[in-house]
């Protein structure tokens, strides 16, 4: 039978389109108005023409906007251009990054179901999975990102979900996305990649194996650390079939104003990405020279110890996060973080602006010291999520601090 279901319309675009003219071409055609730059649908509802539609359309029977909680234009837009990006058939947009986690996990997960992760996760990801689920049922077991043979042995009969992170916040750890993938699909569980360090101008999971791609769009999606959003890349039949109807009755749903800044920030998803990975190499070459720093982490230098690895998987590109550590704690960390003068002091990164981070009081700050350790997470450690200021001005901003401790 064919399908005569109504449905949204879409870009006129060359079905080889690659992805930077996706980034700025993808989402819906211009409204009869023409409009060449996406408008704003700051509306909580439409209107229908006759309550016969309406019902047709809240029963999806009929694809249309229907109530911004679930479909807005400006949504869609987003969505649609990130499941291009990512290569994937569809995508929900979520309030957060971790609100995209509570989504996925809130509908494939229930009591009894048992999930593997890495344990060098972002922390809150850890408190969701250990305090939150656990609480209800669901059984975690945190595993060593780089080790494959320790997911498979950690894999059971009741096991849904393979959750990794690649490369990982604040470690910059790589996995390999198809040996775990491969394991996964043995076992019968999924694949979820946390994208965010690398995003889709880098890396895109599913071309390895993975079945949903996770997103904090916060981070590099927008660009410019302006808004909070998050996003679940996956086939048309885990988006439709399960994470919509959750999103409806919970509503962790992006706003459109969100949702236009995401979309206009992944038109120079590229650009950005690529030039902030060339300078975050450069700075990380520098820092491996500097004599106050015992230990420098980024994928594209030659040291990491999964550097073949993410050139594969990177398009031979280290990404935009480096994290060192400097020789000493605590105190010696916070002296090079306080003598800088461009770095924001913040826990984000993706940002346009070089944002300097101290992981284990911040972003890891509510996991127990034991928790921190296992992740390698130390006082020592520093994460700089590098932007677009000049290369040199931020050699020297770090090296106010630097250049003390060496002394």
């Amino acid at each position: 039978m064919t399908d005569t279901k109504k449905t949204l319309p879409r870009v006129a675009l060359p079905a080889d389109a690659r992805l930077d003219t996706l980034a700025v071409r993808e989402g819906l055609p211009p409204s009869p108005w023409g409009e060449n730059s996406e408008a704003l649908f700051l509306t909580s509802c439409f209107v229908h023409p006759d309550a016969a539609t309406a019902a047709r359309r809240f029963a999806n029977e009929e694809e249309a906007f229907v109530y911004s909680r679930f479909s807005n234009p400006n949504v869609t837009i987003m969505e649609r251009r990130l499941a291009a990006l990512e290569g994937t058939e569809a995508c929900i947009g979520t309030s957060s990054g971790m609100g995209a986690i509570l989504l996925l996990m809130m509908a494939l997960l229930k009591s009894g179901d048992h999930v593997v992760c890495s344990r060098s996760v972002f922390g809150a990801t850890i408190k969701l999975l250990q305090a939150e689920f656990g609480k209800f049922g669901v059984e975690s077991t945190f595993v060593a990102q780089t080790d494959v043979a320790q997911w498979k042995a950690a894999m059971r009969p009741n096991t849904r979900l393979l959750f990794a992170e690649t490369p990982t916040n604040p470690m910059t750890e790589v996995c390999d996305i198809q040996a775990l993938a491969d394991i996964a699909h043995e076992g019968g569980a999924l694949l979820v990649v946390d994208n965010c360090l690398c995003s889709p101008a880098l890396q895109q999971p599913v071309k390895f194996g993975a079945d949903i791609v996770m997103h904090s769009g916060t981070k590099f999606l927008d660009g410019q650390g302006r808004v909070n959003a998050g996003a679940l890349c996956a086939s048309e039949a885990l988006v439709a079939g399960k994470f919509v109807p959750l999103m409806r009755s919970a509503g962790m749903n992006l706003s459109p104003f969100n949702a236009w800044i995401v979309a206009k920030g992944m038109e120079t998803l590229s650009v950005r990405v690529r030039e902030q990975s060339a300078r975050a190499l450069q700075l990380a070459q520098w820092l491996e020279s500097h004599p106050a720093v015992e230990r420098v982490l980024h994928p594209g230098l030659a040291s990491h110890p999964q550097h073949a690895l993410a050139m594969r998987q990177q398009n031979g590109q280290g990404g935009a996060v480096v994290t060192f550590i400097v020789k000493g704690g605590r105190e010696e960390a916070f002296s090079v973080i306080d003598a800088t003068r461009l770095c924001s002091i913040a826990a984000n990164f993706g940002d346009v602006r070089s944002i300097i981070t101290h992981p284990a009081t911040t972003t890891h700050g509510r996991l127990t010291e034991e928790q921190r350790l296992a992740a390698g997470i130390g006082q020592g450690m520093i994460r700089l999520g590098v932007g677009l200021e000049d290369v040199e001005d931020l050699k020297a901003d770090l090296a106010r601090g630097l250049d003390r401790l060496a002394a």
